[in-house]
């Protein structure tokens, strides 16, 4: 029930209404016998900064933030974490005190998610990110402060690539590269990858295409891809992983564990994961 005491958070992006982080933190927030709700707000680009300040004017308590805004927020928040502040987008927001501060739990979530799923280490570990956005920030530098031997990032416009793998180089000191989409060093960095992660938006509801400029016959059964969009469920990138023998990951894993530190970092409590993945598991369609 919605009181005149409820608390409000929400997710924003755009779009944003394939999400299920709703369902996901109103199952928690019910279970834990929070008088909270979770909504989706859809924010264009260009209403970033006025939302940002809706947040605080009407006394909300947080939110997260998605595709499109997990770096263009940086520059409107009072207070970046430690971990937020390494890898340069924040994917949840806390008010507090009058002041938005900015967290990213999307590495560690994204880590957990291997771990837990695919047992998964990076340690020693050849990485390819496809992307190189707020997700696939948190990404390559939590793999590598964990240990992955080397990290390459494709991505369309390659000095967007080249610019997040000397971040990475600079911050962790690991090997890191960034390459074009051109099929000759795309098919090298598949064909010599431990770990493939394909982070951006292609294939994402209501598309179900799979990136065109990626070739599945250039994966290895013993390659373990990922994809960060978990609807639809499985996306054709995955599908056409799955033909190949590879063990496939969505990003189911990363929404939840995700949400499961957000959760903490909002509440302090701990998160009913459970709940949390039942709650996902029901909604998020096959």
């Amino acid at each position: 029930m919605i009181t005149g005491n409820t608390r409000i958070l929400g997710v924003m992006g755009y779009p944003v209404a394939h999400s299920f982080s709703p369902v996901m933190y109103n199952a928690a927030f019910a279970h834990s016998g929070l008088d909270w709700v979770y909504l989706a707000f859809s924010v264009p680009p260009g209403n970033l900064p006025e939302a940002l300040a809706g947040l605080r004017a009407l006394g909300m308590t947080g939110a997260n933030l998605t595709i499109p805004h997990k770096e263009a927020a940086l520059k409107h928040l009072d207070y970046l974490t430690p971990e937020a502040d390494l890898i340069g987008a924040v994917n949840v927001l806390r008010i507090e005190n009058d002041l938005l501060i900015g967290h990213n739990t999307d590495g560690t979530g994204f880590l957990q998610s291997l771990s837990r799923e695919a047992n998964f280490i990076p340690q020693q570990k050849k990485v390819l990110i496809l992307g190189a956005g707020g997700a696939a920030r948190a990404v390559a530098l939590t793999l590598a402060r964990r240990g992955a031997l080397e990290i390459v990032i494709a991505n369309r416009t390659q000095q967007r690539g080249v610019e997040l793998a000397l971040e990475v180089q600079k911050k962790t000191g690991v090997k890191a590269e960034g390459i074009s989409l051109e099929p000759e060093a795309l098919a090298a960095a598949v064909q010599t990858a431990d770990l493939v992660v394909q982070a951006s938006s292609v294939g994402m509801y209501p598309q179900s295409e799979a990136p065109d400029w990626f070739k599945p016959e250039w994966l290895s059964p013993s390659t373990l891809v990922c994809d960060l969009i978990y609807r639809p469920r499985p996306t054709r990138f995955l599908q056409l992983a799955d033909q190949r023998g590879c063990l496939t990951l969505d990003g189911l894993g990363m929404l939840l564990y995700q949400g499961v530190q957000s959760f903490t970092w909002w509440t302090g409590l701990t998160a009913p994961v459970e709940i949390m993945r039942q709650a996902l598991e029901r909604w998020v369609p096959d």
